[in-house]
């Protein structure tokens, strides 16, 4: 019997299925994604997925893929001269000019929103508004927000969350040339909140934008900002604040995207986790791309484990598709308390919970000073305290 064969070892379809169809190319960078306005282009989220796989999917299933309310909301604005607000249609150019949703979820809000809320930063004097949002109620429910800071601009924003929800949105932020702008998310939702956001940036020409995420409360919380320095000489810098307590998930998938010259990114991710079934996920993402010469990059996670039973996953990603860098780096950390620094703090004559107290607050303290606000700061500070003495939401 003759086992000679003319077909190569190996080259037949995989046993998982489909490799032999060409066109199932696995996504090479992550620029590459697909993206869709249309939520029906997207294959159904199962939980398995490289984007949904640490994410309570069952939780939000409501949210990605079921009908949205896209009707308005509670919003209490503090306003100042140089800055405005209107609620506009999806008809409206500045809708889609800073992104397009690249997930399921982005995508069922994307198409479901009755008017999206609009803020435009203008004039040379540096413009500070704050909005409470509230009103969001439990029933499933679709949001848009375009924040512009026009050229030359400055403009300090906040936005800040309470209240019952079972949100999904998408905010878009354009900061225009010269433009620089600093946007402030606050998450203080109720304890059994969903929330499911994506945030879209562009940064131009000469232009500078820092992006801040804090996340204190709800049940599940997904945010995933994306920051294009798209034009040369750009700056952009991420950062972000999160707290989980006992049966929270708070999730940030970050995309930072060096497309032009001589550009520089800052990312930096703190949290903190206590209580049985404390969960968080930081997923980092950084492009350099091949048009990016004289980049200047990095990006890092640290979290503080401060009780049993939590758990903390962190997955920084750098791509860089030109060797014409000034520099790039990356590093992620979770660790429990530092027992030189309470042995120290001790020694002193102060008091284990004292110095553990001590210990946290100093660590986040490094996000809660970008803020740029003194009033918030000191806010998130007490914020902070009340969730270590357990009293948070």
């Amino acid at each position: 019997m003759s086992l000679a064969t003319t077909e190569q070892h190996g080259a037949k379809a995989h046993s998982d299925g489909g490799w032999d169809d060409t066109s199932r190319v696995p996504v090479q960078t992550r620029s590459e994604r697909f993206t869709s306005v249309d939520p029906a282009e997207f294959p159904a989220v199962t939980g398995l997925e490289v984007d949904w796989k640490l994410t309570p999917v069952a939780q939000v299933r409501d949210l990605i893929d079921g009908e949205l309310d896209g009707s308005g909301y509670d919003l209490a604005p503090q306003l100042a001269e140089g800055g405005t607000i209107e609620w506009i249609t999806r008809a409206d150019p500045r809708v889609g000019s800073a992104g397009s949703p690249e997930d399921k979820a982005s995508a069922n809000a994307w198409s479901s929103f009755d008017t999206a809320l609009a803020i435009t930063i203008t004039g040379d004097a540096p413009v500070a508004l704050g909005f409470d949002r509230s009103g969001f109620g439990s029933a499933p429910k679709a949001a848009h927000t375009v924040i512009t800071a026009k050229t030359n601009s400055t403009g300090h924003i906040v936005l800040r969350s309470t209240g019952p929800a079972n949100l999904v949105e998408n905010i878009e932020i354009v900061v225009e040339d010269g433009a620089q702008l600093t946007v402030v998310s606050l998450q203080e939702w109720d304890d059994d909140a969903h929330h499911l956001a994506s945030h879209f940036a562009q940064v131009g020409r000469d232009a500078t934008l820092t992006h801040i995420v804090v996340t204190l409360g709800g049940r599940v919380v997904r945010v995933n900002p994306s920051l294009h320095l798209s034009g040369e000489g750009s700056d952009g810098a991420m950062y972000g604040l999160y707290f989980a307590d006992a049966g929270q998930h708070l999730e940030q998938r970050v995309y930072l995207h060096h497309q032009a010259a001589n550009t520089k990114g800052r990312v930096n991710y703190k949290g903190a986790l206590q209580g049985t079934g404390a969960r968080t996920v930081w997923v980092g993402d950084v492009l350099i791309g091949r048009e990016a010469s004289g980049t200047d990059s990095y990006e890092q996670n640290r979290n503080l484990v401060l009780s049993e039973g939590t758990r903390a996953d962190s997955i920084p990603n750098l791509e860089i598709e030109t060797g014409d860098i000034l520099g790039a780096g990356h590093a992620s950390a979770t660790g429990r308390f530092d027992d030189e620094q309470l042995f120290y703090l001790q020694a002193r004559g102060i008091s284990e919970a004292e110095a553990r107290r001590l210990v946290v607050i100093g660590f986040l303290a490094e996000i809660v000073q970008k803020i740029g606000d003194p009033a918030l700061e000191e806010y998130l500070q007490g914020r902070i305290e009340s969730e270590l003495s357990g009293a948070g939401s």
